[in-house]
Order: structure tokens, then sequence, then C-alpha cells
């Protein structure tokens, strides 16, 4: 029985280091939950950055990777749908292999996946917003729906992830 308690003991060890460290010059949330809920979920795989960051780029292409319906409930000015089931990389033929993109989905995880995929097709400067749409509309950022127009409306993916869009100007649709 004892043998069997260290083996078991090893194993989850080895599980929970199997994910990596959590980089300490990431990106991070204003609510300290969120911050860690999204930090756990994510491999940091692609470079994070954050909204003032992200507001701060020139000449940036930005891109949406969750499913069309959220796209078209709200996304970030200028972002171009790209997909995360049905990622559609014909979209990116015109975009050159050094410009700077940022991926952004709910939280970062789905885009933290696309960016993968990205610097598998040869991009250099993949950036994953951390928080992703979440954050951005928590820190007061504007969004824009399908017609282009400003919304308070935000895709929360599902009713559990939709506590974590904390604005209170904001309606939450899943």
């Amino acid at each position: 029985m004892k043998k069997l308690h260290i083996i078991l003991s090893i194993m989850c060890m080895c599980l929970s280091s199997c994910r990596g460290q959590i980089p300490t010059d990431r990106a991070s949330c204003q609510n300290p939950e969120f911050d860690k809920k999204v930090a756990n979920m994510l491999n940091f795989s692609v470079k994070t950055v954050n909204s003032s960051t992200v507001k701060a780029m020139n000449d940036v292409v930005i891109l949406d990777a969750r499913e069309r319906s959220e796209y078209d409930i709200s996304h970030l000015p200028n972002a171009i749908f790209i997909g995360y089931r049905n990622f559609n990389k014909e979209i990116l033929s015109p975009i050159s292999k050094d410009k700077t993109i940022v991926v952004y989905c709910s939280i970062g995880y789905r885009s933290e996946k696309i960016g993968e995929k990205l610097r598998k097709l040869g991009f250099i400067d993949v950036n994953n917003l951390y928080g992703s749409i979440f954050e951005w509309v928590n820190e007061g950022n504007e969004v824009m729906d399908k017609n282009g127009q400003p919304t308070l409306k935000v895709h929360t993916y599902n009713k559990a992830w939709s506590k974590w869009v904390d604005n209170k100007n904001i309606e939450k649709i899943w």
C-alpha cells in the first residue's frame, strides 16, 4: 500500500509539472481569480500581451479565434474572423509572415492554439491577448458588432464562463 501511495504521489507531481511553470513576465488580468483561471488554462507556448499593449501597437493584424456566432455578437475593432473549429488559413494569404499578429478568443485558450498553428505556418511575431475579449471589455474597451457598430454585448461562450465578464455595462450572450 505504501508503494502504491509513493507511485501515485510521483505521478501527480509529474502531471502537475508537465504543464510547465507560469511565466512571471506574462500579461495579467485585473481580477486575481480570473487571472489565476487564465494562467492555469494556458501553456504559454505563444507570447502573451495585455490590452494596453495591443492598443498601443501600430500596423497589427488582430485575429478572432472564436466561432462565427461569437464574432457576430461582438469582436475587437478591426478584428478579422479566423475561426477555431473551422480554422481558415486562407484568410492569412495576403498577410506577410513578419507582420505583428494578435490572436484572441474568450479568455486566451483557443487563441493560444491558433497562435501555435500560425507559428507552424511560418508567422514570426504572434501574440496571444491574455484574458482575451473578456479582459478587453472588463477594462472598458470598445467592441463592435457584425455591422461594425459599437456594442455592449459580448458572447460569453456559455453561462458558466460568463461570470468572468465582470464589467456591469456588458450584456452577456451565450
